[in-house]
């Protein structure tokens, strides 16, 4: 549904220019009431490894695991995460566990662990394993960044210490996420190697400066090895941000998408992509020295409603990661091979 309360179909062949927006252009152009997913078959069955380092142990154990995650399988994804100097590696692979459990072998070659957790899960569990119902009672913050190789120095870099220091965490690209060419979509940086991402949660409003500082300290220390990022990986960095997600080209195509569908931004509560005609204004503005009042953006009537409506089938949705607002890279995101950007 757009903004001027229209049904629109959005595929390759009709409205092809917001198919291709919708696929990574976030919240700007309307409200999907249905999509159609192309399946693969995965079968029932994943298999999840972890394997805890101490502190002292924890650069090592990471670079190990980013020489494995080299040449990984695309059935697998490789995961790691610090915490409180504390390294976690390993992988989740979907299929035949006894293949995973092969390649889940390898990761004993990196010492010692602290802790060592290998089991077998359906598919389902492991999409829902993080889900946190009650999570909205805390409060969060997140950095995020794009790193198209993770070099020791990198490494070190992340494992910053301090207080109120953050989770970081990692997960491998590649596989089917690389199969598309850039231009494909508007979900961009294909070539990354991986993701990275320092997130905190906390229930206390005095330690909101805090807790803010030291996450945007650890993004910082990795800025250097950084290239662009994913755009629900972004906080509160604004129009800025945004241009970190999309390359210049890209965000001139979404501005195009945007003028089209939404010219008047009733879609702003997200990572805006403001309409062409806005833009030039608010240039104009600034190079006058001179603000201007701001058209109000109206809310179409209905549009609530039918948010509401697609959030609760999507919940509904077996299998599906069902936080809403979550990952829409799709409920096989954590699969390299199988990835639906």
């Amino acid at each position: 549904m757009t903004a001027d309360g229209r049904l629109l179909r959005a595929s390759r062949a009709e409205h092809p220019d917001l198919y291709w927006g919708l696929r990574g252009g976030g919240g700007n152009f309307g409200v999907v009431l249905e999509f159609e997913f192309r399946l693969h078959p995965v079968g029932t069955r994943a298999l999840v490894a972890e394997h805890t380092f101490r502190a002292e142990r924890a650069a090592a154990a990471l670079r190990g695991w980013r020489d494995l995650a080299a040449d990984a399988p695309r059935p697998a994804t490789f995961t790691a995460s610090v915490r409180d100097g504390r390294a976690t590696v390993g992988l989740v692979w979907v299929g035949d566990p006894l293949r995973g459990r092969r390649l889940a072998a390898q990761l004993d070659a990196l010492g010692e662990p602290l802790t060592q957790h290998v089991a077998e899960t359906s598919y389902l569990n492991l999409q829902r394993r993080d889900d946190t119902p009650q999570g909205h009672a805390r409060r969060r913050y997140w950095k995020g960044h794009y790193l198209r190789a993770l070099p020791d120095v990198a490494i070190d870099a992340l494992l910053v210490r301090g207080e109120n220091i953050p989770t970081v965490s990692l997960q491998a690209y590649g596989g089917a996420i690389a199969d598309l060419s850039d231009d494909a979509t508007a979900f961009s940086h294909r070539d990354a190697a991986f993701e990275y991402v320092a997130a905190t949660s906390w229930t206390d409003p005095a330690e909101d400066q805090a807790r803010m500082a030291a996450a945007r300290q650890c993004a910082t220390a990795m800025t250097p090895f950084a290239n662009g990022a994913y755009v629900n990986a972004l906080s509160d960095e604004g129009a800025e941000g945004v241009r970190r997600a999309y390359p210049a080209h890209k965000l001139a195509r979404l501005v195009a998408v945007k003028d089209a569908y939404d010219p008047d931004n009733a879609f702003h509560l997200n990572h805006n992509i403001p309409p062409g005609r806005q833009e030039h204004v608010h240039a104009q503005d600034h190079q006058l020295g001179v603000r201007l009042p701001r058209r109000r953006n109206r809310e179409p009537a209905g549009l609530a409603v039918a948010a509401v409506r697609w959030r609760c089938r999507v919940r509904r949705s077996a299998g599906v990661n069902t936080r809403v607002g979550d990952d829409p890279r799709g409920s096989l995101s954590r699969q390299r091979g199988q990835a639906v950007r």
